[in-house]
């Protein structure tokens, strides 16, 4: 693949990390551009990691291939109607990786034919372990999808889902799920501190045991139920311990969550599409 000029409107912390993942992977710096309108993070982000700035959205949109869009949702509308007529005359490919935000909203906003990937990345991407799900519309190419994959590759897992509704499921399960495992790990610290476990103790044996699971399920063909039998001996502490899980509705609880935070995802597509 020929080497692409990549925009940035927005320098947040998730384009932060996108940028740092590109040019870990070896994407020049000198091929990336930003735009925002903090100019005091603009300039921070620049001096860092030695990237373009843009005098403005449209100037930024004149000099590059692909444009990511990576401001706030809520103002998402006002700065794709900005941009519109320059991407429509770049024939960019516009990323986005603004929550809630549908395709189909950001094509009333830039206007027919504009090639959009739609993306839903979570918060380890911050630290180069995310998952990010995209979805292209019917403009995109392929050396444009493979474009669009390189840039969230940069940052962990990347993987295509068929249709865009598809996305508000990933927003339950990978977008909010950081989230879940951190509570869990909070009602963790707190009972071990009434086991008699200092916080520090606790703390690090919390993570560590987050850590060592989630490299035995990514390293293991067998599924999670599997993986739970192998380390559940009958009539043991850990049977103990899942089988109050199991009696105060876990299971249930946790499909009644993710249907919820599933259901939000879709109500706020359609608010954020009015603004």
């Amino acid at each position: 693949m020929n080497i692409k000029n990549i925009g940035f409107i927005g320098a947040g912390n998730m384009a932060t990390s996108l940028i740092s993942g590109l040019i870990a992977s070896g994407h020049s710096s000198q091929h990336i551009w930003i735009a925002d309108v903090n100019q005091g993070s603009l300039q921070a982000l620049a001096d860092s990691l030695q990237v373009n700035i843009a005098s403005s959205n449209t100037a930024l949109v004149d000099a590059v291939d692909v444009v990511v869009l990576a401001v706030k949702p809520q103002v998402l509308g006002v700065v794709a109607r900005e941009v519109a007529g320059a991407i429509q005359h770049n024939n960019a490919l516009v990323v986005s990786i603004a929550a809630g935000i549908t395709q189909k909203s950001l094509g009333q906003w830039l206007g027919d034919g504009v090639a959009i990937v739609r993306c839903m990345p979570n918060t380890p991407a911050l630290v180069l372990t995310g998952a990010t799900a995209l979805h292209a519309n019917t403009n995109v190419s392929n050396v444009q999808r493979d474009l669009a994959e390189n840039i969230l590759r940069a940052v962990g897992l990347a993987l295509w889902v068929e249709h865009e509704s598809e996305l508000d499921a990933v927003t339950a399960i990978s977008g909010s799920g950081p989230a879940y495992y951190f509570l869990l790990m909070e009602a963790m610290e707190k009972t071990a501190l009434e086991l008699g476990l200092n916080e520090a103790q606790a703390r690090l044996l919390i993570q560590q045991t987050a850590l060592g699971a989630a490299k035995i399920a990514l390293e293991s063909n067998e599924s999670p139920e599997q993986l739970r039998r192998r380390v559940t001996s009958p009539g043991g502490t850990t049977a103990a311990a899942l089988d109050c899980f199991e009696q105060g509705g876990f299971t249930q609880l946790v499909t009644h969550a993710l249907h919820a935070a599933r259901d939000r995802s879709v109500a706020m597509s359609i608010e954020l599409g009015a603004l």
